[in-house]
């Protein structure tokens, strides 16, 4: 059987004498398009620092390739001297000190990124003045441009418009499938990853669960992953996720101990 993309194993992740992550077990197969879903301040941009080896942790983190990050928007100047194909071709080499010399095979390989993404046609412009969208499709090409085998997302999806976000879920889609790349996209709405996700990865009160999204996203999965009672609500092909009023009390016995053997489970 082939090797997972990603495998964490008893992750605990603390920050500032606060245990922001505890026990955070998951697996992500090859070819694998998973969203790690929860609201702001859960712990997701934690959990990605974390897989990347830039936040301390413990537990197991193994990967099953080399990784391409995406960073939350990051903001840049309309006229910074820097074009788009330029950013790019940072992803090959923008961690080592100096600058490298040009050559055919760095110019193909910023190529193939940029064509992968469907940004040829802006290319040559300021990477400062392209829209939401189109920024978001340069920084996926400078993830893309040394091949990884697991590509992590941290909302790249926030601020963009309907139109734009359909676009790069289908792009990210398309990617995964063409590449066979998993693919873990950090999002705090889950609706617009609905049609494309394999597996998802929920995060609430530090700690998570993962597996396909019929069996997570549920009342009584949810309830349990919070530690207090949770609607889950789907209408017109949208699901909501919303804090109920009764029939789940965090203060019984029992119910805690369903809680804590919660902690994270993997469900296949």
């Amino acid at each position: 059987m082939d090797q997972p993309a990603l495998e964490v194993t008893d992750l605990a992740v603390a920050h500032g004498g606060r245990e922001v992550l505890r026990n955070i077990s998951f697996a992500l197969p090859r070819g694998s398009f998973c969203g790690l879903i929860g609201a702001n301040g859960a712990g997701k941009t934690t959990l990605l620092r974390a897989i990347l080896g830039l936040l301390p942790s413990s537990g197991r983190i193994q990967a099953g390739g080399r990784i391409g990050y995406v960073p939350q928007k990051i903001s840049l100047e309309p006229d910074l001297p820097v074009r788009a194909k330029d950013f790019v071709a940072l992803g090959l080499d923008g961690h080592k000190f100096g600058f490298a010399l040009p050559s055919r095979a760095r110019r193909a390989a910023v190529a193939a990124a940029l064509r992968a993404v469907e940004a040829e046609g802006f290319a040559e412009q300021r990477i400062g003045r392209l829209s939401g969208g189109q920024q978001q499709r340069v920084l996926i090409a400078h993830a893309l441009v040394r091949q990884p085998e697991l590509l992590l997302l941290d909302e790249p999806l926030a601020n963009l418009d309907i139109k734009a976000t359909a676009e790069i879920v289908a792009l990210l889609r398309r990617l995964c499938r063409e590449r066979r790349m998993s693919v873990l996209l950090c999002a705090h709405d889950m609706n617009p990853l609905l049609p494309v996700m394999d597996r998802i990865l929920y995060v609430a009160n530090g700690r998570a669960i993962c597996g396909p999204v019929e069996k997570v996203v549920r009342t009584e999965v949810l309830s349990k992953l919070y530690g207090y009672h949770i609607d889950v609500i789907r209408v017109h092909g949208r699901v909501l996720v919303v804090a109920g009023q009764a029939g789940f009390e965090p203060e019984d016995e029992a119910c805690c101990a369903e809680c804590e053997a919660a902690h994270v489970t993997a469900i296949p």
